[in-house]
């Protein structure tokens, strides 16, 4: 049955927008704004504002393709249980899609192309999500567009090549992003087993998908340091340098912990504990990475940080993620 007063709806597209996470997006468009030097405020509320909710559209679009498990993990969710039609929650996620595509395009045709190729590939992440050597890097890839889309947009339509200093950011994203998705399916494993998506925690069970989600999170590390030791070869050094240190660490000791937990989960219904701290973990190294490059966006970021914080602890349901 389809909702029909707005309110109602209103708050049925919130709860599947996921607002929590629409901030992992944010941070992901600014780091690629953070490669292109200084960028007027003009450009960058938009492209920040796009960035930030094309994550709830995409959530939107996948979620239209997976009720099936998500009616034995997350029955909460209004696709799940029928309070709104699948082909209006598709075509609004398009919509969304494509509304912030158009942001972006208008600041570089470049990006209308790598718009569509992200779409696309949200549009066909499910099937790859069934098969355990698929999931994490597919979802990775699709977010590293975006920081991508950011870079493109901050610089607009003039020929710039990517700068070497771009590589290990993307790196960070990649890896960071496919272990945040590695580790979000040990919330799920029960209703993946049953539905058919064979999850590499599925197929191999927690304690071996936790080793691989340890890699997953040292590279992402990994390329955290990479960039701050590019960054001192190229002049980056003093005081303007501590707020990248502060979330780094901050990052480091957050990833650290989080895999450890990972370690000792056992249920799905406490799974959502070490899946937060990949999150946060996700969220300082990106934002350690933006001020690496931009120290003058430093105050933003806190700000940033802290609101997801609130809106994080907020979320409808605590076991989902």
């Amino acid at each position: 049955m389809a909702l029909s007063h707005p309110m109602t709806l209103t708050r049925a597209l919130i709860i599947t927008m996921r607002p929590y996470l629409l901030f992992v997006s944010g941070i992901t468009g600014l780091a690629g704004m953070a490669l292109a030097g200084p960028v007027p405020g003009s450009v960058a509320i938009p492209v920040f504002l796009a960035s930030f909710f094309s994550y709830g559209f995409g959530q939107i679009l996948t979620d239209c393709f997976q009720t099936d498990t998500d009616a034995l993990s997350a029955p909460y969710r209004p696709l799940t249980y029928g309070a709104v039609k699948r082909s209006s929650m598709m075509g609004l996620a398009v919509a969304g899609l494509l509304l912030c595509s158009a942001v972006f395009a208008l600041r570089n045709p470049i990006n209308g192309v790598l718009g569509a190729v992200a779409v696309l590939g949200l549009a066909t992440y499910t099937p790859f999500k069934r098969r355990w050597w698929g999931g994490p890097f597919y979802n990775g890839w699709i977010v590293l567009v975006l920081a991508l889309i950011g870079y493109f947009a901050a610089t607009g339509p003039t020929d710039v090549p990517l700068p070497v200093s771009a590589f290990p950011l993307l790196a960070a994203v990649l890896f960071g992003y496919a272990n945040f998705v590695l580790a979000g399916y040990f919330k799920d494993i029960s209703a993946d087993a049953a539905t058919g998506y064979n999850t590499l925690p599925v197929v191999f069970g927690r304690r071996k998908a936790a080793y691989a989600s340890d890699v997953l999170a040292g590279l992402a590390v990994l390329a955290f340091a990479a960039a701050a030791v590019l960054s001192q070869e190229t002049g980056g050094a003093g005081i303007q340098m501590i707020p990248a240190a502060l979330f780094g660490a901050a990052g480091i000791a957050t990833t650290i912990r989080g895999q450890m937990l990972l370690h000792r989960n056992r249920e799905d219904g406490l799974a959502h504990i070490p899946i937060g701290l990949v999150v946060q973990s996700y969220m300082l190294l990106l934002s350690g990475l933006v001020a690496l490059h931009q120290p003058g966006w430093s105050f933003f970021l806190v700000l940033h940080f802290l609101v997801y914080r609130i809106v994080f602890s907020r979320r409808p349901e605590a076991t989902q993620i």
